[in-house]
């Protein structure tokens, strides 16, 4: 699983973030396949890893994803002592952007980033206000 030194398509994370988000919204491939008009079969082949997916679905998921696409698509030759960008938008959750930078730190294994990532999702969602405890809060 991963990406392979000749392909420029993430599809770790891309897999990754399909299977997240499918996950969170209690959606089946089948589900996800009406969404985006990708097929389910492919959906499937790209969360496990072995998808190759074209540019047209690339685009389709991760519009649907609404990430960046830098994000799943490789980015130029950096030795390693460099430092590789992370890319987000604003509009990104904070998790999501925590978990980007996670994996972008050479100190972690990719095992112990997503550990990490998921420590921090689960305490996010745990004690971040809900909006009608902002606006109870904002009535006192």
């Amino acid at each position: 699983m991963g990406r392979s030194p000749k392909t420029l398509v993430n599809t770790e994370e891309l897999g990754r973030s399909i299977r997240r988000k499918r996950k969170e919204l209690g959606l089946s491939l089948r589900d996800v396949a009406n969404e985006t008009e990708v097929s389910a079969s492919t959906l499937s082949r790209i969360e496990n890893g072995t998808g190759k997916p074209d540019a047209e679905n690339i685009a389709r998921l991760t519009t649907w994803l609404d990430v960046p696409m830098e994000r799943i698509l490789g980015r130029s030759q950096t030795s390693d002592d460099e430092a590789k960008a992370v890319v987000y938008y604003a509009r990104e959750s904070t998790p999501e952007i925590v978990e980007a930078h996670l994996r972008a730190d050479r100190n972690l294994t990719s095992e112990t980033a997503a550990a990490l990532s998921e420590l921090f999702r689960v305490a996010y969602t745990q004690f971040s206000r809900t909006e009608s405890d902002k606006s109870s809060r904002k009535r006192r």
